[in-house]
């Protein structure tokens, strides 16, 4: 569906055969006038039903539908618009409406995200401290007003640690004991109030939110998962599972969050209310303006959307939604949530080139990254996969409690997972500088040959040392707590957590790197570009590859993830590295596993997402997927002219398809169109109510004239109108390779199967996707799909 031409040229196919099933349904209209008298011919649907033509819960739209009627509202309004100047008017306001809900949802987005960022950056910090000028500052800007030294910043008299506050000093033994049990306590407060309020008021709220948004995107309908309540909760519990300090982020469910504000909005307006594949086109250029948010990369945040979440982008969604990440952008940057007048995240200042002899160390890190990924997306769906079906799944609170004190408990000790991930990888990204005083900065200093800015290679000294271990014990416990917490009850992203894994390889590599050109740059690898005293290796630049890397492993993005890696960082000269690890991440994790982390949560969850990415290359027919099959009750019809309300009534309550076909009549099953059953449950409501004469033994009728019936026979019931008289149809002979391409690119719900002419079965989307997960050797009973 995301070919831009291709899918306008499908649909000027389908319409040419529009006029194929007309002429079906053309020779049944062979009644003529009826018996009846005009008074009892009502058209109950001349004017639209409130209810007609939408959608229930968890169902699929139907795409084809919903652009013609879009097509039909706009021809509509271009032609009232040379009637008189207030049509013109409307013309022109309907015409705006789009971008100016891509600038309602810009600032909407921007202004959460930097309410998010600022109030997860003061409740962390909580964790440790508070400020004595005024305990709504952050450690950071507490600290801003104090006349101290560079080296003693973090140690200003304002901020004080829990055990200053409570026993005076913040020295020895019990003021560590002290300063853990508070750590420990404030984690869990945080991640208890997160889980309570999302199982308390908003289910939805919980977990990443993409998967669920490409299911949405891809057209189907989950009532409430972009509602208002699931927004508020989401905005507040993401808040406090990220200052808990689990080992998640913030950026996945920023999408969602935006997704939410764009889903509200668009009842701001007609015409995106009313169309469901308008609304889509809207959460497309929402889901951009969210990445944009979260990353601070408006490019990257609409190739995002193109690559990884939307199902249907033609080139009107692309310009709006680089108009609603520009917009976020804007807002967010105004905010400045990060008090460095930046909009960027992690922004680096590397002062050498990297060196072609580089990319081998760059490409292992690629390795890593992919090995990395199928092993986290295997484990954790193992693990979710469990979570569903043991008593662990009931449970959610008390999973969150014992995952959030492990979390805890072994991340205080460790300076490099007490701190928040963002923080950790700003510090893995950084240059060291003469002026650092971090310990990975802690260096065997030679001034004498220092050059301007530029430190040459130096010998690692204790504090580096130190700090490396500390790093290796830090990518252990991040490889796998995640596993375990990524699918809990709270909001939980993964590209935070996937970025600080790469980034402690790459910084270890990279220091690695650096002491082997230093100790030994007479070796022949760096002879040529690597002289004493000189600046070959910068760590930091490994350990933003390395990011790259891991991240491309799990969600398995190429493009976007280095536009958005270089907009993160600034670092616009390192795209060849940026590249070339994350085509190699996606290789190696590609030949372990095809999916990414998100297609495998679709898969699990059992969402009805047709992958445009995959192949279909089974030799099979229509035939042998749709229903009924053998010894399988026949099909479910409607006769066109024939059945009483009370018959289609009992259709309606015996089944539970959610349409039917109309046929001339049941002896000779030629087509005349579909009926939605949601159409004709309001229809018949509807008519039972305002419309005078109609009983269970009315005869319901779809042509154009009424049959002939005896004078004393009570009122008809036409409803033509609901009928949709150009439904898609296939052979009974054709290959399921073109049928399946049909479902991907016009995002059918369902087409019917004919021979000669004559109805023989039905295939949806749900028999479509039985059909696909039975040739995988998955179970087909695992789609989610009413």
């Amino acid at each position: 569906m995301m070919e831009l031409s291709r899918f306008s040229i499908s649909m000027v196919l389908v319409f040419k055969n529009v006029k194929t099933n007309s002429n079906i349904a053309g020779f049944s209209s062979y009644n003529g006038g009826g018996m009846n008298g005009t008074s009892k011919m009502m058209d109950f649907l001349e004017e639209p039903l409130p209810g007609v033509g939408t959608y229930e819960d968890f169902n699929t739209i139907d795409w084809v539908r919903e652009k013609s009627r879009d097509r039909d509202r706009h021809r509509e309004i271009t032609s009232r618009s040379k009637e008189s100047t207030w049509a013109l008017i409307h013309s022109v306001s309907d015409a705006f409406s789009g971008w100016l809900l891509m600038l309602l949802i810009g600032l909407l987005a921007g202004s959460l995200a930097g309410l998010i960022d600022i109030s997860a950056h003061w409740m962390t910090d909580l964790k440790e401290g508070v400020c004595l000028a005024g305990f709504w500052f952050n450690h950071e800007h507490c600290c801003w007003k104090s006349n101290i030294t560079f080296t003693d910043r973090d140690k200003c008299p304002e901020w004080k640690s829990w055990s200053q506050l409570m026993i005076g000093h913040g020295e020895g033994a019990f003021a560590y004991i002290l300063n853990y049990f508070m750590y420990v306590i404030w984690a869990l407060l945080f991640s208890l109030l997160a889980v309570l309020l999302v199982k308390g008021f908003a289910p939805y709220a919980c977990g990443s939110g993409i998967p669920e948004i490409k299911t949405i995107l891809s057209g189907f309908i989950i009532r409430g998962y972009l509602g208002k309540w699931t927004l508020i909760i989401k905005t507040i519990t993401l808040v406090l599972a990220v200052s808990s300090g689990l080992s998640l982020g913030k950026e996945g469910p920023l999408v969602h969050v935006a997704c939410c504000c764009g889903n509200i909005l668009c009842h701001l307006f007609t015409k995106y209310r009313k169309n469901e594949a308008k609304r889509r086109e809207v959460l497309s250029a929402a889901a951009a303006a969210g990445v944009s948010v979260a990353f601070g990369a408006p490019i990257g945040g609409v190739l995002f959307s193109l690559e990884e979440v939307s199902y249907y982008f033609p080139l009107k969604t692309l310009w709006r939604s680089f108009f609603a990440a520009l917009v976020a952008a804007f807002t967010l940057r105004s905010i400045n949530p990060f008090g460095n007048s930046r909009l960027v995240l992690f922004y680096v200042e590397f002062h050498m080139p990297w060196h072609l002899l580089e990319l081998i160390p760059f490409i292992l890190l690629g390795i890593f990254g992919g090995l990395w990924g199928a092993f986290f997306i295997r484990s954790n769906i193992a693990w979710c996969r469990r979570r569903k079906t043991t008593k662990l799944g009931k449970y959610p609170v008390l999973e969150v409690f014992v995952v959030t004190a492990i979390t805890a408990i072994l991340a205080f000790p460790n300076e490099y997972t007490r701190m928040s991930t963002s923080e950790l990888i700003s510090e893995l990204f950084n240059d060291c500088g003469i002026l650092d005083s971090s310990k990975l900065c802690e260096y065997v200093n030679d001034f004498n040959s220092t050059k301007g800015d530029d430190l040459p290679d130096r010998a690692a000294g204790q504090g580096v040392y130190t700090a490396m271990w500390q790093l290796a014990l830090a990518l252990i416990m991040k490889v796998f707590i995640t596993i375990f917490t990524f699918g809990m009850k709270v909001p939980s992203g993964l590209f935070i957590p996937s970025m600080a894994v790469g980034a402690i390889a790459g910084r270890l590599l990279g220091v690695g790197m650096e002491q082997l050109a230093f100790y030994h740059h007479d070796w022949v690898i760096f002879s040529g570009w690597c002289s004493q005293g000189a600046d070959c290796i910068t760590p930091g630049l490994y350990a933003m590859v390395g990011a790259a890397a891991c991240l491309g492993g799990v969600t398995r993005m190429t493009v976007s993830l280095v536009v958005i890696m270089f907009e993160l960082t600034g670092g616009l000269e390192y795209i060849v590295p940026l590249m070339a690890a994350a085509m190699t991440s996606k290789w190696v994790a590609d030949a372990i596993g095809r999916e990414g982390i998100y297609d495998a949560h679709i898969r699990l969850n059992g969402y009805p997402f047709l992958e445009a990415k995959e192949e279909f290359s089974h030799k099979t027919l229509a035939m042998d997927v749709m229903r009924p099959r053998r010894n399988d009750p026949p099909l479910t019809v409607i006769t066109q002219d024939s059945m009483t309300v009370e018959d289609v009534e009992a259709i309606i309550n015996e089944t539970t398809y959610s349409g039917y076909p109309v046929v001339v009549s049941r002896e000779s099953q030629r087509l005349v169109g579909f009926v939605l059953r949601r159409d004709l449950i309001i229809s018949i409501e509807n008519a039972r109510k305002k419309q005078d004469g109609i009983v269970s033994t009315s005869i319901i009728y779809f042509t154009d004239h009424s049959p002939p019936l005896p004078p004393s026979s009570p009122s008809m019931l036409k409803l033509r109108s609901i009928l949709d008289l150009s439904p898609f149809t296939v052979t009974d002979q054709t290959p399921m390779e073109i049928v399946v391409d049909i479902f991907r690119k016009l995002g059918l719900r369902q087409c019917l199967v004919t021979h000669n002419g004559k109805l023989l079965g039905i295939i949806t989307k749900k028999d479509v996707l039985k059909h696909i997960a039975q040739l995988a050797n998955q179970d087909p009973d695992s789609i989610l799909f009413n």
